[in-house]
C-alpha cells in the first residue's frame, strides 16, 4: 500500500486504479451527483450582521437563525460564521442555505437543554423523538456544510472527565427527565415540518395525533451535526470537536460527499462516534481523521423490529484514503443492522493508536437483517488492538429481546491486503444457527501476540491469511465448515 502522509488537516494518499469490487459504488456517487450541489445563488450572510455576539456570556441562536432564514428567503446563499467563537443552542438549515465557518470561526454548542428543540429522528436504531443536533440539515436538497473552522459540541463540559468516573450521566449533566407537549405519530417519509423556530408543528389532522408529555433520559445529549431525508449533501474541511453524542449523523438521505474532515473527542465522552450513515444510499467518505471515545465510523440501519419496519438499507457506501486512531472500531458494521446494509467499501486507511477493532461487525439475534458484500482492502494496522471482530452475539445485556426469525445474517466479506501489528488477531463468532458466511482473506499479513478465534462460520477462506502469534496457535476454530 502507498504510504499515506498527514499534511496539516488533508490526508494525501497517492491515487490507484478503481478495483472491480469498488465500480458499483463508484459509478452511483459519481453518476447520482454526490458533491455536486454547491449553490451558486446569492451572496454571504454574516452572523454578525444579524447581532450574533463572540461573547462566552451570549448564546446567538436567535441570530444565527435569522440570518439563515433570511438567507432562504431571498432565494439562498451562504450563512457566514467569522472568525471568532460563537456559543448556539440546536440551529436549522433550510432549502437553498449553504454554512460556512470560516477559519479561526467556532460554532460552539451550550450546555442548556432547552437551547435544543426536540425532533422526529432516529435514536440508536429507533424513530423517536429525540434532542436535536447543534446543526441541523431536514428535508433539503443540495447544500454545503464547510469551511476551514470548528464545530465544538461541548462534550467535554456535557460529560466532565470526573462525572464520567464518579457520577451517574443524569447527575452528569444536571436534569433527568425532561417533559415537553407534542405531536406523536407515524414517522411517515421523514420528520413532521419545522415550524418558524425550528420545532415540530403538531399535525392535528393526522388520525395518530394526540398531545402528550414526552419524557427523555438523564443522559440525552444532542448530536453535533444531523442530515436526515436529505440528498445532494456535502460536508467538508471542518473540524468537528467534543461532540456530546454521535459527530456527524446521516440517516435516511443519499448522495452525501463527506471530506477533509478532522474529528476528535475526548475519551471519556460516552458515545462519542465520529460519522453515522444510517440506512442511506450513495455516501462518499474521504481524507477524513478521527480519534474519538466509540465507533470512528458506524454504518447503520434501525434496530431490531422498528428496524425491519422502517426496512431502509445503508448501501452503497464508500470510506477511503483515512486515518482511524483511537475508537471502539475503525469502520464497524452495525449492531443496528435491522435494514441490512450491502454494497460497502472501505480502502486504502490506516488504522492506529490503540484502535480496539479495525474491523468490525456487531450485532445482537434480535436484529435480524442482512450485512452483505462488504470489502475492506488495502489496510495498515499500527499497534491496534484486534485485527477483526465479527460479533453477531454483541453486548448480550439484559433486558434481552427474542431472536428475530429469520435472524440476522453476514455474507460475503473479503478482507484483502490487510496487514500490521495488533495485541490480538480477533475473533470471527457466528451465531449456532445463523453462521457467518463466505469470508474470504487475500494477501493479508498480521504480527500479534494471540491468534484468531473463529466459531460458527461457514466457507472460511483463511488461505490468504498469514497470523504470526508470539503465544498459542495462529488460529483456533470450532464449529467451522466449507473450509
Amino acid at each position: 500500500m502507498r504510504q499515506m502522509i498527514c499534511k496539516e488537516r488533508r490526508l494525501d494518499v497517492n491515487c490507484r486504479d478503481i478495483r472491480p469490487g469498488m465500480l458499483l459504488i463508484t459509478l452511483i456517487l459519481v453518476l447520482g451527483g454526490a458533491g455536486s450541489c454547491e449553490s451558486k445563488k446569492g451572496g454571504y450572510y454574516d452572523i454578525t450582521d444579524f447581532g450574533a455576539i463572540a461573547s462566552p456570556s451570549s448564546v446567538n441562536t436567535e441570530s444565527i437563525q435569522a440570518a439563515i432564514d433570511m438567507c432562504a428567503d431571498e432565494g439562498g446563499g451562504t450563512v457566514l460564521v467569522p472568525a471568532d467563537t460563537f456559543l448556539t443552542g440546536a440551529i436549522f438549515l433550510k432549502q437553498d442555505v449553504n454554512l460556512e465557518i470560516a477559519a479561526r470561526g467556532v460554532l460552539k454548542g451550550t450546555t442548556n437543554l432547552s437551547d435544543y428543540k426536540l425532533v422526529r429522528t432516529r435514536w440508536e436504531g429507533e424513530e423517536r423523538i429525540w434532542i436535536s443536533a447543534l446543526i441541523n440539515a431536514f428535508d433539503i436538497n443540495g447544500f454545503r456544510i464547510s469551511g476551514k473552522g470548528t464545530v465544538d459540541g461541548s462534550g467535554d463540559v456535557w460529560f466532565s472527565h470526573r462525572g464520567a468516573r464518579n457520577r451517574s450521566a443524569a447527575d452528569t449533566i444536571g436534569e433527568g427527565l425532561r417533559s415537553t407537549p407534542l405531536y406523536i405519530g407515524p414517522f411517515r417519509e421523514g420528520p413532521p415540518p419545522l415550524g418558524p423556530d425550528g420545532g415540530l408543528i403538531p399535525d392535528k389532522s393526522s388520525p395518530a395525533f394526540e398531545l402528550r408529555e414526552v419524557e427523555l433520559p438523564g443522559y440525552a445529549r444532542p448530536r453535533l451535526i444531523a442530515i436526515q431525508n436529505c440528498s445532494n449533501v456535502v460536508v467538508q474541511d471542518l473540524h468537528l470537536v467534543n461532540q456530546s453524542s454521535w459527530g456527524l449523523f446521516v440517516l435516511y438521505s443519499n448522495r452525501v460527499e463527506i471530506r477533509d474532515l478532522v474529528i476528535r473527542a475526548e475519551h471519556y465522552i460516552p458515545s462519542s462516534d465520529g460519522i453515522d450513515i444510517d440506512s442511506s444510499d450513495g455516501v462518499h467518505i474521504s481524507h477524513v481523521d478521527i480519534d474519538v471515545n466509540d465507533d470512528c465510523i458506524s454504518i447503520k440501519s434501525g434496530k431490531d423490529e422498528d428496524g425491519r419496519r422502517v426496512n431502509r438499507p445503508a448501501e452503497n457506501i464508500l470510506v477511503e484514503h483515512s486515518i482511524f486512531r483511537y475508537g471502539h472500531g475503525g469502520v464497524a458494521m452495525g449492531s443496528e443492522m435491522s435494514g441490512g446494509i450491502r454494497n460497502v467499501t472501505i480502502a486504502d486507511c490506516i488504522m492506529e493508536d490503540d484502535n480496539w477493532a479495525p474491523i468490525r461487525f456487531k450485532s445482537q439475534p434480535s436484529r435480524g437483517g442482512v450485512v452483505e458484500n462488504i470489502t475492506y482492502r488495502d489496510l495498515v494496522l499500527n499497534g491496534t488492538r484486534q485485527a477483526f471482530e465479527f460479533n453477531m452475539a454483541w453486548r448480550m445485556v439484559p433486558p434481552l429481546k427474542a431472536p428475530s426469525d429469520p435472524l440476522p445474517v453476514v455474507r460475503n466479506v473479503q478482507i484483502i491486503n490487510v496487514s500490521g501489528t495488533v495485541t490480538e488477531a480477533g475473533f470471527i463468532h457466528g451465531l449456532p444457527d445463523s453462521p457467518i458466511e463466505d469470508v474470504t482473506f487475500e494477501n493479508c499479513n498480521i504480527k500479534a501476540v494471540r491468534g484468531l478465534r473463529v466459531e460458527n462460520v461457514n466457507n472460511l477462506d483463511l488461505s490468504g491469511l498469514v497470523i504470526q502469534t508470539e503465544e498459542g496457535e495462529p488460529v483456533i476454530r470450532r464449529n467451522i465448515s466449507g473450509e
